[in-house]
């Protein structure tokens, strides 16, 4: 009988530390739950969320905007598809063309997933690539034939309240450069993109008049003094 008491009581006082650390446990649970409270309701989530609008205003920085001056429009757009081992890959194509009406334009052509990718890729290749145009009274300094693969095109110089004589995708790209009297005529292709290029190459190739260079030269000499 006193062995079957001295394991009761062994028992019992093994029993009794065992419910405690149970009950200490389970304390440090509100604390737990309050710190994590704490976090969202303090510096951790707003942290996260001030990152968040950071990546936005980085993302908002490259999507091909330009300034208040130059304008854009939307020269082609088309779909392509590309052959692939597993089928077909099928892209938006899309040409652009940004100028600001003073002198200065570009044109641009890149492939994307969606209409806004590709037009957003085009833009950008556009901003790197402008070309300077001499302008005069107006038009153009001189009467100009350009070649280039199968576009062939004509540009003449004409007088104030002529317009701009030009059809096509040549219009937009000469309505963007500034250029508000001119006669032109298209001899080769009907294919915009290839015109359009032929045309940036003829207004690459105008020659500034003496008198113009000079003028420039001049200020610049004055600017250096």
């Amino acid at each position: 009988m006193e062995d079957i008491k001295k394991q009761q009581e062994i028992t019992d006082s093994q029993a009794v530390p065992a419910a405690e650390p149970k009950v200490n446990n389970a304390m440090p649970a509100p604390t737990s739950t309050s710190t994590i409270e704490g976090r969202n309701s303090g510096g951790f989530s707003d942290r996260k969320r001030n990152f968040k609008g950071k990546r936005g205003a980085g993302r908002g920085r490259g999507d091909g905007g330009l300034p208040e001056e130059f304008e854009q429009k939307m020269i082609d757009i088309a779909r392509v598809t590309r052959v692939m081992a597993g089928g077909k890959r099928m892209r938006f194509r899309a040409c652009v063309a940004i100028g600001n009406k003073k002198g200065r334009v570009a044109i641009g052509l890149a492939k994307g997933a969606d209409v806004t990718g590709a037009v957003t890729k085009a833009v950008n290749k556009a901003k790197k690539d402008f070309i300077d145009i001499p302008i005069v009274n107006e038009t153009i300094p001189h009467e100009i034939y350009q070649k280039l693969g199968a576009a062939k095109i004509l540009f003449k110089p004409a007088k104030k309240g002529r317009g701009i004589i030009a059809g096509g995708a040549v219009r937009i790209l000469l309505e963007l450069s500034g250029i508000k009297n001119i006669t032109s005529k298209i001899l080769g292709t009907g294919n915009k993109v290839n015109n359009v290029k032929c045309t940036i190459e003829a207004l690459k190739n105008l020659k500034r008049p003496v008198k113009q260079e000079n003028k420039n030269n001049n200020d610049k000499a004055q600017n250096l003094k």
